[in-house]
């Protein structure tokens, strides 16, 4: 696999995920994953099975994760020690990280906080929802851009997730009434045929983080453009004034 790093030392790499690779290695994916390609990268191939830090091996270094179809940056410790940094600063959350999207239907609020609890659908495990038991999630979004294919509007955003919550940025645009372009779980069928006409996949790019490094205590921060997919996707609309 050829992925792009960003950035890369002794302690940690930041790689650039493209959209259609899974994460982690699971039952339903078990090869051709990042963490296929982490394990050779960082030569794990012979120390999987080491007890010195058993998730640091189990997840070949993953710090964080990314939705399959989600493309952009992700964060891959090279040592258990580093590993453990900057796992606990996800947990502090002093972890930034922004998305760009592209969202159903014109967002006229320019800025806004979305705070709303998180879950598992007890209906349907393979979805997540609004729950009043569910997680704590906030998501900070952002207004950029309107676009329009001359029968529908659309908004490019910047999401800003303070918590990690799975599908997080779609679950929350959702709730707000504009669920995002290409997103085969939460917009119905007939929209996300009519979004395959012209984007090819779920219009969600993680655009940027920023962290403290785990040795020197730097802050990094780093930022990948727009892929040409979803660049080709904006070509296909109208840009609003």
């Amino acid at each position: 696999m050829d992925i792009p790093t960003i950035y890369e030392d002794e302690y940690l790499l930041v790689a650039d995920k493209p959209a259609g690779l899974v994460v982690n290695v699971s039952e339903n994916a078990r090869n051709n994953t990042l963490q296929d390609w982490a394990v050779k990268k960082l030569g794990l191939e012979n120390r999987a099975d080491s007890s010195g830090n058993p998730q640091f091996y189990q997840r070949a270094g993953i710090v964080h994760r990314l939705d399959k179809e989600t493309s952009g940056l992700i964060l891959i410790a090279r040592d258990p020690e580093s590993f453990d940094n900057l796992q606990q600063q996800f947990k502090a959350r002093t972890v930034s990280k922004s998305y760009s999207a592209l969202a159903h239907g014109k967002i006229n609020n320019m800025t806004q906080a979305v705070k709303v609890p998180v879950g598992r659908l007890p209906w349907n495990r393979r979805l997540f929802g609004i729950l009043p038991e569910g997680r704590e999630a906030e998501t900070e979004i952002a207004v950029t851009a309107f676009y329009t294919d001359g029968r529908e509007e659309f908004t490019l955003l910047e999401a800003q997730p303070k918590t990690g919550r799975t599908h997080q940025i779609r679950i929350h645009l959702k709730h707000l009434g504009h669920p995002l372009v290409g997103d085969p779980l939460y917009t119905g069928r007939k929209i996300y045929r009519n979004d395959r006409n012209f984007c090819p996949r779920l219009f969600l790019h993680a655009a940027y983080i920023a962290f403290r490094h785990p040795h020197s205590d730097r802050n990094l921060q780093f930022t990948s453009p727009l892929p040409p997919d979803l660049k080709k996707c904006l070509e296909n609309l109208t840009k609003e004034n």
